[in-house]
């Protein structure tokens, strides 16, 4: 089960939770990772943070843009440059749990899965857990339309399956478009249904993400997936109600 995981992290003025996050790495009970960390043109000390974990393990990478090109382009370029069998994928803010890298590749050699998620909590500023993300036992492209229930931050595909296969250059849901792509090469992602992760939350951002995601569904719908309007309605429609449902049972 030795197989070199690539993490790809984008990075965009992330020192308040950077750290936590490649720690959150660097504590994993598997050990054969390469964390690949994208700057995004950063003007605050996360470059002086990744550099201060470099001097000590040689497994953490730093790639510099060179003008702020936004989270499709940093996880593409950590794609390019990746060297692992698998490629997993980690934001600066949110953080993994010891064993999720080790559960996941056990879960995925064992039953010879290609592309993978898991379940994950979701938590505040400072850590504490305020919700909970399950995950169904597989997803097909038509249920991913339906509603994106893969994580960023726990899903994992296999490139010696698929190759290495980049997200559509939008600049929210890329990592929607992502899985589509990979589900028109396989005939399901499949889920493990067991906490491996912790997204965080920012309250800043929460009404805007709501907004922005739903333009950006629509969007991929049409122009990425190139679904006519009947169609992409009706996937709409389903995303929207689920979301919306989501919503109402959590307040």
């Amino acid at each position: 089960m030795c197989e070199l995981v690539s993490i790809v992290t984008p990075v965009y003025n992330s020192d308040i939770y950077l750290i936590d996050t490649i720690k959150s790495i660097i504590n994993q009970s598997y050990p054969y990772w390469e964390l690949i960390l994208i700057d995004d043109c950063s003007v605050d000390t996360s470059i002086d943070i990744i550099k201060s974990f470099i001097k000590t393990d040689s497994r953490i990478k730093l790639i510099e843009l060179s003008h702020n090109s936004g989270a499709a382009v940093a996880r593409n370029k950590g794609i390019e440059y990746a060297t692992g069998r698998y490629i997993a994928f980690l934001d600066s803010d949110d953080l993994w749990l010891p064993d999720k890298l080790q559960k996941q590749l056990y879960f995925m050699q064992k039953n010879n899965y290609s592309f993978t998620f898991t379940a994950y909590d979701k938590v505040g500023v400072n850590n504490q857990v305020f919700g909970h993300i399950g995950v169904p036992n597989k997803l097909s492209y038509t249920d991913l339309l339906k509603m994106c229930s893969i994580g960023c931050l726990t899903a994992m595909y296999d490139t010696q399956y698929f190759g290495k296969i980049t997200m559509p250059l939008i600049r929210k849901r890329q990592d929607f478009g992502l899985w589509l792509k990979l589900l028109k090469k396989t005939d399901y992602a499949y889920g493990l249904n067991e906490t491996l992760a912790q997204y965080r939350v920012r309250p800043d951002s929460i009404s805007a993400n709501k907004l922005n995601a739903a333009r950006y569904t629509w969007r991929l719908y049409r122009e990425i997936e190139g679904l006519n309007f009947p169609r992409a309605s009706f996937y709409f429609f389903h995303y929207a109600t689920a979301k919306f449902l989501y919503y109402i049972l959590n307040m």
